[in-house]
C-alpha cells in the first residue's frame, strides 16, 4: 500500500515506495551498473528494505520513478532543516539519456519547494558522473562547491517553485 501523494512531472510520475517494491528495488540495488554512482557497491536485500521502502519516513521520503506506469528509477528527498534538504535520484540504464532525470528532478524540486515550502534544495553528484551533473543543471541546480569526488549543487526558489 502506497502512502502519500504521487509527484507528477511532464514525462515522469513519482510514487511513494512500499513493501511491495522490495523485489524490484533489491534487484536494481544489487546491480553494479545501477549503484555505480550510488555508493559504488551493490546492496543486500536487507539494506534495501531498511533504506528504500519508506521505513525512514518522515525524515526520508522514497519514490519509484515511473514512465507510463513502468518503473525506471528511484528518487528520495531528505530533510536537513526546517526549510531545506536534499534529493537523490538514480535511473536504470535504459531510461538514461531521454530527459527523464531532469524531468523527475524538476518534479521533486517543485514538490519540496511548493508543497513543503523548502527554501534550499541540494544534491551532491559525483564529479565523475557528468550525466547526472548535466541532468541536475538542466533541472535548475547551480554549482556551489566541489570537494574531492563530490560536487554540491543547490536550487533556491525565487518566488516559490
Amino acid at each position: 500500500m502506497r502512502q502519500g501523494p504521487a509527484v507528477h512531472g511532464r514525462l515522469t510520475r513519482l510514487v511513494p515506495t512500499s513493501e511491495d517494491d522490495l523485489p524490484l528495488l533489491a534487484g536494481w540495488f544489487a546491480d553494479p551498473g545501477f549503484v555505480e554512482h550510488w555508493g559504488g557497491a551493490p546492496l543486500s536485500r536487507k539494506e534495501v528494505a531498511a533504506k528504500y521502502l519508506g521505513r525512514r519516513r518522515p525524515e526520508v521520503e522514497s519514490f519509484l520513478v515511473l514512465v507510463r506506469e513502468e518503473p525506471v528509477g528511484y528518487a528520495q528527498y531528505w530533510y536537513a532543516g526546517p526549510a531545506e534538504g536534499g534529493l537523490d535520484l538514480v535511473l536504470v540504464a535504459g531510461a538514461r539519456g531521454r530527459g527523464l532525470g531532469p524531468d523527475a528532478a524538476r518534479a521533486l524540486t517543485n514538490h519540496v519547494c511548493g508543497t513543503l515550502q523548502w527554501q534550499r534544495v541540494t544534491v551532491d553528484p559525483a564529479v565523475t558522473n557528468a550525466r547526472a551533473v548535466r541532468a541536475w543543471e538542466k533541472a535548475g541546480f547551480r554549482r556551489v562547491s566541489g570537494e574531492g569526488e563530490a560536487l554540491l549543487l543547490e536550487y533556491r526558489p525565487t518566488r516559490g517553485c
